[in-house]
């Protein structure tokens, strides 16, 4: 009789719903979590989306909790990653319909990456402890993905907690331990709502805990550096004529008495070889102690192009990158889609990537480690990067994005990144948001965007590693998973033993 009873307290909230109301309610989740993130910030809607989608699962048919997932996922990116439409159509010459229908592709390519999980999380979990494996569910779908087509770890749930008091776990275990402390609260807050009161002790350690961690896990290495970031706000129509090549060069040929200048990312529309005569000019006029990095594009011997940063004036070393932006810096199937649309004909060379570990640079007497633009969301990239590093420097051509809220998005995800790896961070881009970032992920200056300006400020070399610097991702992935699996392994025996009782009586 006692099995009986806690099933019927379980399926309170759990009562079923038409198929139309259950996806409107996940669409609304998924638009729910773009609002928790950046330029918004309600940080508090991220819990609120996962306790929606939680809500009532335990109810639903493997097929039914599919379908909730995958409109949660069209909810999340068709409101969250709308820039790619701006980027498609305003930037690319391709027609608004061709735009819309590639758009709507790709948001219904990605809701996948929540849809499957949660069908396999309803065809093998039970309602008991599903509060544990869900939290699990949702991260090891973030995990997922992450390298999965070449991996768009944008919009993780966690990166919209860097405001909250949640962040401080961002050190201990990076972004996917904060998503899973927020999923985490999502499901212990519907328990709660179910009247299982015991559920807010876990729910408010969650919270507390961050409180007794460190505020700063890493030490200043040095004197501050004196920086001055320039944003040049060329037109990305033009950027690559020759008048924008023009452009450019009055925009950016200037130099200053600073310890270190920072030009974006391919900041010259040209390869290295063609501005060589102009890098040459702007390392004379530098003064003897100031160094200059630049984002540039270079081409080697054998005729492969790079997406690199380089430096002036005594700076040992370069960055070429690594994570390559699909159909934006090389074409996947290009024997298939070359030529088919003007959005498939990229006006840059198509590029290669560098290799997955380069040592940094040393720069006005520090080691800065590089993430040009796409790369600054994938944090275990950057932690390699700290690991040897005591800056973290971005360059990056957020043009492409237009006015939509990408750009803010962006600049948050390296917010996040400064906080995990307890570094400094330099954001310099071609229209905003060029940004000087605190070891806390505090914005200590900014630029306005969609002006041409230059953003000074100072940055203090850090030594040390965060927990998460030292491991990265994996230890919160693992925890992820053993949560997924401890649900399913208790539902089992604790079935296993209704069973029993059953039987007995």
């Amino acid at each position: 009789m006692d099995v009986v009873d806690k099933d019927k307290e379980y399926t309170l909230f759990a009562g079923r719903s038409s198929p139309i109301v259950d996806c409107v309610v996940a669409l609304a989740a998924g638009v729910l979590t773009t609002l928790s993130a950046a330029p918004f910030s309600l940080w508090w809607l991220g819990p609120v989306s996962v306790a929606l989608v939680y809500w009532r699962i335990a109810s639903l048919t493997p097929a039914m909790a599919t379908l909730r997932g995958w409109c949660y996922g069209v909810g999340l990116f068709g409101s969250g990653t709308s820039w790619v439409f701006v980027a498609i159509h305003d930037f690319s010459g391709t027609g608004a319909l061709v735009a819309m229908l590639l758009t709507t592709l790709f948001v219904s390519v990605l809701a996948l990456f929540f849809a499957v999980p949660f069908g396999l999380y309803r065809r093998i979990t039970g309602p008991r402890f599903a509060f544990l494996s869900f939290a699990g569910m949702w991260v090891v779908s973030e995990w997922l993905r992450t390298w999965m087509l070449t991996g768009f770890p944008w919009l993780l749930l966690g990166t919209s907690q860097i405001d909250s008091p949640l962040a401080p776990w961002a050190p201990v275990g990076g972004v996917y331990l904060l998503s899973l402390m927020t999923a985490l609260t999502g499901t212990l807050g519907v328990e709660v709502l179910r009247r299982r009161w015991s559920f807010l002790v876990p729910m408010a350690a969650l919270w507390i805990v961050p409180f007794l961690l460190p505020a700063q896990w890493t030490t200043p290495a040095g004197k501050p550096i004196r920086v001055a970031l320039l944003q040049g706000n060329l037109d990305q129509r033009i950027k690559w004529t020759a008048q924008g090549q023009r452009e450019a060069i009055s925009i950016y040929k200037q130099a200053r008495d600073i310890d270190l200048i920072v030009w974006p990312e391919a900041a010259l529309p040209m390869l290295e070889q063609e501005a060589q005569q102009i890098l040459e000019q702007v390392a004379s006029d530098l003064g003897p102690d100031t160094a200059l990095l630049t984002g540039i594009l270079q081409r080697d011997s054998e005729g492969r192009s790079y997406n690199s940063v380089i430096g002036l004036n005594d700076v040992q070393g370069e960055y070429q990158k690594a994570h390559l932006v699909p159909f934006g810096e090389y074409l996947p199937f290009q024997s298939l889609l070359a030529g088919t649309l003007a959005f498939f004909d990229l006006p840059v060379p198509r590029l290669t990537p560098g290799s997955g570990e380069q040592a940094p640079l040393h720069v006005a007497g520090a080691t800065i480690g590089n993430a040009i633009c796409y790369e600054i969301i994938f944090a275990d990239h950057v932690a390699q990067q700290a690991r040897n590093a005591e800056l973290l420097l971005t360059v990056s051509n957020d043009t492409w994005f237009g006015r939509s809220i990408g750009p803010h998005q962006h600049l948050q995800m390296a917010r996040l990144r400064a906080l995990e790896n307890g570094r400094h961070l330099l954001r310099a881009t071609s229209n905003g948001v060029t940004a000087i970032i605190d070891s806390q992920g505090h914005v200590t200056a900014r630029a306005p965007q969609f002006e041409q300006a230059s953003l000074t400020g100072e940055v203090t070399p850090m030594q040390g590693l965060t927990p998460f610097t030292r491991t990265g991702s994996g230890p919160a992935w693992i925890l992820a998973a053993v949560l997924t699996l401890l649900g399913l392994q208790l539902n089992l025996s604790r079935s296993k033993n209704g069973a029993l009782d059953e039987k007995g009586t």
